[in-house]
């Protein structure tokens, strides 16, 4: 097993005095200031980085750091101050989320309009735009359906049971060779990119880091629980169909089984899935709580928003023949 990633070289003031304050015990150096943090760019690569930072603590850590900062107050009370601003923005910025069922049905339609990225792949796409879309998504499917095992001792009966039931199939059903996080590993392999977990940090953009920083932040904060589930729902929901044409993206350009077989393995998983996230663990938290079902969409918009950003960012650069990354893979 490979030890924690190095921490990704700053990418701004903020970022850069935090990653110093990190290589030391907690206490031995002053964190960066509130003025930092408020004068960032919410959706920059100072503060999403700083975040990505933070967050890391909660996974595998960092390599050189120590595990203490977890729970260091006082890094927890910067952390806070990032989340405050980024959900902010978030609520400002995104559409304004509606009732829950007919947000759950948006997703399932599988609409041609819009941003694509599956579509581009499949139509078009060349072995680099593949090996550039790992690489953005192996920040999340390296440890694929963590940040949602947050949310097991926040929820009762049904939807804790229908919840438990997903988490366990993208966890390899009792196999440790078919974690989805393993698998999604040989697709990097198969693709000749590095499997390290958190080897491509330093390369992807703001843009990318905030899809995953949202997330973490959903995850780490029961008070969440509900926008958590929305998010679940919109990877399960959407997953489908996309998994389907980058199956055919990959089949096209010729990659090996193990980048076909993560895929694959999605198509039909995903689709029992979806059916369990919308009815039983969406379903049974509303009957629950119903007060959450604002928090439920506003977790379904924010996630589709985001998403959508980074769709926009990969497909402007693939379609100006530029790398999407900041710097190309080798």
């Amino acid at each position: 097993m490979r030890g924690p990633a190095a921490c990704p070289p700053p990418r701004g003031e903020l970022s850069a005095a935090l990653a110093e304050t990190l290589a030391h015990a907690p206490g031995r150096r002053a964190l960066p200031g509130p003025g930092l943090a408020e004068r960032a760019d919410v959706y920059g690569d100072d503060l999403q980085l700083a975040l990505h930072l933070c967050y890391e603590l909660h996974y595998r850590g960092w390599a050189g750091v120590d595990e203490r900062w977890e729970w260091d107050p006082a890094l927890l009370e910067l952390r806070q101050t990032l989340e405050r601003r980024f959900l902010f923005a978030l609520r400002a910025d995104v559409p304004q989320a509606g009732d829950v069922e007919d947000a759950l049905r948006e997703l399932v339609l599988d609409r041609a309009d819009g941003q694509d990225v599956t579509r581009f792949l499949r139509d078009q796409g060349e072995r680099w735009h593949l090996r550039e879309y790992a690489a953005h998504r192996s920040l999340y499917q390296l440890k694929e359906a963590d940040p949602h095992a947050w949310m097991i001792p926040r929820l009762t009966g049904r939807a804790k049971a229908a919840l438990v039931t997903v988490e366990y199939e993208e966890f390899g059903a009792g196999r440790a060779e078919r974690v989805h996080a393993e698998l999604f590993a040989g697709l990097l392999r198969d693709l000749d990119l590095d499997d390290s977990y958190g080897h491509y940090a330093p390369a992807v953009p703001a843009v990318t880091l905030a899809t995953v920083n949202l997330m973490s932040l959903l995850g780490l904060h029961r008070v969440h629980r509900g926008a958590l589930a929305g998010h679940f729902a919109v990877l399960e929901c959407t997953s489908p169909p996309g998994s389907r044409r980058l199956v055919e993206a990959l089949r096209r350009l010729g990659a090996g089984e193990a980048a076909i077989g993560f895929y694959a393995e999605h198509v039909e998983a995903d689709a029992v899935h979806e059916q369990l996230v919308r009815h039983e663990v969406i379903g049974d938290l509303l009957e629950k709580e119903p007060r959450l079902a604002p928090d439920v969409a506003f977790g379904i918009a924010a996630t589709v928003w985001l998403e959508e950003r980074l769709a926009e960012h990969l497909l402007t650069a693939w379609k100006a023949g530029r790398s999407s990354l900041r710097a190309p893979l080798d």
